[in-house]
């Protein structure tokens, strides 16, 4: 391989084969080679401190490389690929901070979603709750609504569809939160850092952490895997949720 660093940008992503095809001129003149960017590589370069952390790789995004023949010796291809930064990403976040709605199409990559923003093909991996009913074959490539989230990491920035779907024992659990119905929830283990528990039957399931719970701590002396007991639905979001036992 060259020694000769080259700047460029990636004009397309593959996700699921994950390389990158780049445009960049040499002595005028436009030129395209393509990259493998998966987390072998990447691991690789952090090890010989040419980046400092693995990069989602998105189009328009400006990079350095290296480039040079193949180890088959038929075709050139580029290595060291290091991300600069991406000015179409700048422009989606500095207007999500006024107007946060965006639309663009689902896609699926390595049994992950993704949702490719309609204008700057910038591909963003969707936050899916863990009670969320995934999207079929057939919503693929359909139009979404979405916002952006963790903004203020660029590596990290995802996508928060604006409309989901979710699962019935899901939207029961709202129902029992919103009213603070007192659940009989039953354990189906035990640890030293908490009790887990069914509670609406093995798809809504919690965790009272007994090193913050001191009534759980004092249940757990007298309880095994089986026993029932109520618990209330302190928080609940698509992410994360909270209960306390009834004393």
């Amino acid at each position: 391989m060259s020694n000769t660093i080259i700047q460029g940008k990636v004009s397309f992503v593959n996700h699921e084969k994950q390389y990158v095809m780049i445009e960049y001129e040499v002595n005028g003149k436009k030129k395209t080679i393509n990259g493998v960017v998966d987390d072998k590589t990447q691991q690789q370069l952090i090890k010989d401190g040419l980046i400092k952390k693995a990069h989602t790789f998105h189009i328009g995004d400006i990079i350095n490389f290296n480039a040079g023949l193949s180890g088959r010796g038929d075709k050139m291809v580029a290595s060291n690929i290091q991300y600069l930064y991406n000015p179409a990403l700048d422009v989606l976040i500095n207007k999500a901070k006024t107007e946060n709605n965006f639309i663009g199409y689902l896609k699926m990559a390595e049994d992950k979603i993704y949702v490719k923003e309609i204008d700057s093909y910038l591909f963003f991996p969707v936050a899916v709750s863990p009670w969320q009913i995934i999207p079929t074959e057939k919503e693929l490539n359909e139009a979404v609504t979405f916002s952006l989230e963790n903004m203020e990491n660029k590596e990290k920035v995802t996508a928060k569809l604006f409309n989901n779907n979710y699962i019935p024992e899901f939207y029961a659990a709202v129902k029992l939160q919103k009213a603070k119905t007192p659940v009989e929830a039953e354990v189906y283990k035990i640890s030293p850092h908490g009790i887990y528990l069914n509670i609406i039957g093995d798809k809504i399931q919690a965790k009272i952490a007994l090193s913050k719970n001191t009534a759980a701590t004092d249940l757990v002396k007298d309880i095994k895997v089986g026993d029932k007991i109520k618990v209330v639905i302190t928080y609940l979001s698509p992410v994360k949720i909270i209960v306390e036992p009834v004393l």
